[in-house]
């Protein structure tokens, strides 16, 4: 074969490649798309009259996680399976995005941690990663991580909008998480990062229901808002 030939043949697998990497990040750019429409539905709750409304934008929400399932499924079939680590960079952060939503829409409907199976269950992949188009471990703790932070927000939120109950829960919510968080040995540089920012989180909501207190707000804080337990 002659120099010519092997770059002839090279230039051949690059442009394979480069065809599956645009497959790829079409289906992304949907992802993408339909993750933002999720959000949007999802931040009216951080309005004053959004907690009225929680059910119902949560229903809205696992309607529009039928999409992602759709377009999951699509993304499956633009690369060989067993090459998901080679292109995983291009949907890691749709994918953790993705997670955050699920937990938030789970924690919304029922105040509790959703597990890794669960959220594998709703985007319609696997939790095995022998089985496939897998939720990788770290991806999820990183979406773990961004509810952290949003229910930090929606603490302060619920006392402007009159609800004194929901960032005391939200506050045993998270104390528990960052216990859980401790216990693992975070290697990954970025998820290392991401977890010092639960630190940041944990204190804004003590300072949230410290502030409670000494207004003597905590006293007052009785189900009613939103359907509260």
């Amino acid at each position: 074969m002659s120099v010519s030939d092997m770059f002839i043949a090279l230039q051949g697998v690059l442009t394979a490649d480069q065809d599956i990497r645009e497959d790829i990040r079409k289906v992304v750019q949907a992802l993408e798309q339909t993750a933002r429409e999720i959000l949007t539905l999802l931040q009216a709750v951080h309005q004053g009259t959004g907690f009225q409304d929680i059910p119902k934008k949560c229903q809205k929400a696992r309607e529009h996680f039928g999409t992602v399932k759709i377009q999951l499924d699509s993304l499956k079939t633009k690369f060989p399976a067993d090459q998901y680590y080679r292109f995983h960079e291009h949907w890691r952060f749709v994918l953790q995005r993705l997670v955050f939503l699920a937990a938030f829409v789970v924690y919304l409907e029922s105040e509790t941690l959703v597990t890794r199976e669960a959220v594998a269950e709703i985007l319609g992949i696997e939790a095995d990663r022998e089985r496939g188009f897998h939720l990788d471990i770290e991806d999820y703790l990183s979406g773990v991580l961004t509810l952290a932070s949003e229910l930090s927000r929606l603490a302060v939120n619920s006392v402007t909008a009159g609800d004194y109950s929901r960032p005391l829960r939200i506050s045993t919510f998270i104390n528990e998480l960052d216990s859980g968080f401790r216990l693992l040995n975070l290697k990954n540089d970025s998820l290392r990062k991401r977890y010092d920012g639960l630190k940041y989180d944990v204190k804004k909501i003590e300072e949230v229901v410290y502030d409670l207190s000494i207004r003597g707000l905590n006293k007052e804080a009785t189900p009613g808002v939103g359907g509260e337990k």
